[in-house]
């Protein structure tokens, strides 16, 4: 018969090392997991306005540590959000540049792109076609958006619409 090659009394050192990979494992599975349900609502919610999807993925409990002007920082105040964005440009989308996930945090790079249509912050419809990035942070728990961080160039959108004067060359 053919024994197994592996040491009858495993080494302390051997376990953890067994034990580390495992964990490894698991976090690369978890963060995979949480990195597909940003992404989903990156393009079914923001960029499809599916908002029967948004029900699905954020918890009813979800909190925005940096919510937009005027919006709440809890579930509702994100839709709200969403939908205004989705009705000042209807062909709101995003080009995903990289997702990066440290367990149940991922963090994502994106350009939103959208065309002038509807109302944005005062600023009526211009039709101009505009782009703007981001970055934000979203924790994700059992596949749900729980939490989220984020940072907009919301000065680069009002300039793109003329609410507020392009950079003037001075040389």
């Amino acid at each position: 018969m053919n024994q197994s090659t592996a040491p009858k009394n495993p080494s302390p050192s051997n376990l953890l090392a067994s034990s580390k990979q495992a964990q490894d494992k698991v976090m690369t599975i978890l963060s995979e997991a949480a990195k597909a349900v940003v992404r989903r609502n990156t393009e079914e919610v923001q960029g499809g306005g599916n908002f029967e999807v948004f029900e699905e993925l954020f918890a009813d409990d979800f909190l925005d540590h940096t919510p937009q002007p005027g919006r709440t920082p809890d579930k509702d105040g994100a839709r709200q959000l969403y939908k205004i964005l989705r009705t000042a440009f209807p062909d709101f989308h995003a080009d995903i540049h990289w997702q990066l996930a440290d367990g149940d945090r991922v963090t994502t790079y994106k350009t939103y792109h959208g065309t002038h249509r509807g109302e944005f912050l005062g600023v009526a419809p211009t039709g101009r076609e505009i782009q703007f990035e981001t970055v934000d942070v979203m924790r994700v728990r059992n596949g749900k958006i729980t939490e989220h961080w984020g940072v907009a160039n919301l000065f680069s959108l009002m300039q793109q619409l003329g609410a507020w004067p392009a950079k003037q060359d001075h040389s």
